[in-house]
């Protein structure tokens, strides 16, 4: 029997497979994607679809000039034989807000309570998650791409090159990373690009030390001595063939990063630094809680218990894909 062989990427996925944790992990950060991405079919006070006087609205996906600032539940209450709405699982926005509600507890109208404005916090972890991913994945590219490209030119030059990047490297060492970012975002104006930002321009070290280590290994082996007795440029080398195959740990570093990056926005917004409001986060949710703790439970744990199971699904997918590259901790 022919056997055909198997590219790196397949071999890795296949090691990956046999992790129950790491893979659990992966269908909980998948699912966390999808909610991020369905977030407005999910929590919303317009209907998916409905059917008004003979005619089909879609409002989600556009709004209606004839319903614009319209109340659809009121309206639905106007609806005659043939009339039908349908109405996300959460008939709520997380700036929707009802003071006559606040401070509910979960029940069949608020399945986790209301906050102090009578927001739903359903409704508004559905959107956070939403914010915390995207801190997290655009975050993580920036620090990505410069880590990847101050590690790829000290590791190939070396010598001065080298020496000059790696001072620098150890000198953002020396600063407390979370200390700088609220240093830096303090003089700034409150935005979540301001926060991606900053968090992508202080989290590079790691990223390039790896690649610098990377490119010390990988540039004395034959395919890069190939490569140069052929013709191939600095660039060419660095981009087209070295730094392809010293991906493998910078895939490793960004899947623990989005986690440590979800943690600090979190924590910015905790101490009100993070997105401001009223944009959903959950590190908001959690900032409101500290004056309702002793009898608004719930804005302390769903909240808290989301973070939690984030970063804990992106560090198990983190080190499920270490041992999974890593030949010698393969099984």
């Amino acid at each position: 029997m022919k056997r055909t062989s198997q590219g790196y990427w397949a071999i890795t996925w296949r090691q990956f497979r046999k992790r129950q944790l790491p893979m659990r992990g992966l269908v909980l950060v998948v699912l966390l994607g999808l909610v991020a991405l369905l977030a407005p079919l999910l929590a919303n006070n317009r209907p998916l679809i409905m059917r008004y006087q003979g005619t089909y609205y879609f409002p989600v996906f556009r709004e209606h000039p004839r319903f614009r600032n319209v109340d659809f539940d009121e309206l639905a209450a106007t609806f005659e034989k043939g009339d039908f709405a349908v109405f996300p699982p959460v008939p709520y926005t997380p700036t929707q807000y009802d003071l006559t509600e606040h401070l509910q507890e979960p029940s069949k109208k608020h399945l986790l309570g209301t906050d102090d404005r009578g927001r739903d916090v359903l409704s508004r972890m559905i959107y956070g998650t939403r914010i915390s991913l995207s801190v997290g994945f655009v975050a993580v590219g920036i620090y990505i791409a410069i880590g990847t490209v101050l590690g790829a030119i000290a590791g190939y030059y070396a010598g001065k090159v080298d020496m000059i990047i790696s001072r620098f490297i150890e000198i953002m060492i020396c600063f407390p990373t979370f200390f700088l970012i609220i240093a830096v975002i303090a003089f700034l104006p409150p935005s979540i690009y301001n926060i991606m930002i900053v968090i992508g321009i202080t989290g590079w070290t790691r990223v390039a030390r790896l690649v610098r280590g990377e490119f010390f290994r990988l540039k004395g082996q034959d395919f890069v001595t190939s490569a140069r007795g052929l013709g191939a440029t600095h660039f060419g080398i660095i981009f087209r063939h070295v730094l392809r195959n010293a991906l493998g740990p910078v895939f490793v570093s960004a899947t623990f990063g989005v986690a440590g990056a979800i943690l600090t926005e979190s924590a910015l917004s905790f101490l009100g630094f993070g997105v401001p409001p009223p944009t959903p986060s959950w590190g908001d949710i959690l900032s409101q809680s500290r004056q309702y703790i002793e009898f608004a439970w719930w804005l302390t744990v769903f909240p808290g218990a989301a973070i939690f199971l984030t970063i804990t699904a992106y560090n198990l997918v983190g080190e499920g894909l270490r041992d999974a590259i890593d030949p010698r901790l393969r099984q």
